[in-house]
């Protein structure tokens, strides 16, 4: 193979092909048109002595030879990337750079309305792509230059991501504010008997791990809603009877409306990681983009709430622990 014949064009061209399996939707990420795209294709079966992309029913199937350079070549280019970038100075007043960041609602709700406020002042042309959060994807994504970021409970965060840890939240009962059965303190009697909505982030779910400690000490409260989304909870419990065990940054600015207390069992919280892939690790737009994301999260610590134990509670029903995603 005459490799005086590659260039770095050419290189991403096939980097995009095997990623996208197609030569509409590879042209659209390098933006050029199709027959563009399908010259540098042809060159590139030249070049490699393969057809290296073959059409099928459904976009292209990549053949034996493209699957074998398709990891290092994307090392490679991402390496040369880092390498520029690392040597390249950012101006964050006139930097354009799109950046995709997935989160959960409360994520978003959380960290990103804060960090989006602040990033209009300090970076104007910066434009920030928020996806829903899948965390069995988030890798693949990733590698695949679909998404920059993603917030998500470092326990399920997979391996092979970079990763820091933004904060720490808690759970926090909450109720309206004039609930008539609930005052300034909820005793485990009182948050047994009330009916109560919970997050199920796989849907359908009507039990969490507060059931199951509270199941293991001869109690059990009354879940009578499940939903997908903890805003949803918020807003249901605010105009119901209803309520609900939630992390404490989702409700830190109702005070008018909700009653925030201490759960009358000590309830474990979680923390949040910042992931992101090796492809963007060096680059200074996004090493700049990670540290104000981090900052806006470092500025909204939640305040601290004791919990609460009522009269007779055992110290094993009076202990939560949740290590997994928030669902309580």
């Amino acid at each position: 193979m005459d490799t005086r014949q590659l260039d770095f064009n050419l290189l991403q061209a096939l980097e995009a092909l095997l990623a996208e399996r197609s030569v509409t939707r590879a042209a659209a990420r390098l933006g050029l048109s199709q027959p563009a795209l399908s010259a540098r294709l042809s060159r590139l079966r030249d070049v490699f002595g393969d057809p290296l992309l073959l059409p099928a029913q459904r976009g292209m199937t990549p053949t034996a030879k493209a699957l074998e350079l398709e990891a290092p070549l994307r090392q490679a280019l991402d390496e040369l990337r880092g390498l520029v970038a690392h040597n390249s100075r950012f101006d964050a007043a006139t930097a354009r750079i799109t950046v995709a960041i997935a989160a959960s609602d409360y994520a978003q709700h959380a960290v990103l309305i804060p960090f989006v406020i602040a990033l209009r002042q300090a970076a104007p042309r910066v434009r920030i792509a928020l996806r829903a959060l899948d965390g069995a994807a988030a890798a693949r994504q990733m590698a695949a230059g679909e998404l920059d970021l993603a917030l998500m409970t470092p326990d399920t965060a997979p391996q092979e991501l970079r990763r820091r840890v933004l904060f720490a939240d808690r759970y926090v009962c909450i109720a309206r504010a004039d609930h008539p059965k609930v005052r300034r303190r909820l005793t485990i009697e009182q948050f047994c008997a009330l009916d109560h909505v919970l997050v199920s982030p796989r849907g359908g779910g009507f039990t969490g791990a507060a059931d199951r400690v509270l199941a293991a000490n001869g109690r059990a409260r009354n879940v009578v809603l499940s939903a997908a989304h903890f805003l949803f909870v918020r807003e249901i419990v605010a105009c119901s009877d209803l309520i609900a065990l939630v992390p404490e940054r989702l409700v830190r600015d109702r005070a008018d409306d909700l009653r925030v207390l201490a759960p009358p069992i000590a309830v474990a919280g979680f923390e949040i990681a910042m992931l992101w892939h090796d492809r963007t690790h060096g680059h200074p737009g996004h090493r700049w983009i990670r540290d104000q994301l981090a900052a806006a999260a470092a500025g909204g610590a939640p305040r601290s709430v004791q919990p609460t134990r009522s009269r007779g509670t055992t110290p094993a029903a009076a202990t939560l622990r949740i290590t997994s995603r928030p669902s309580p």
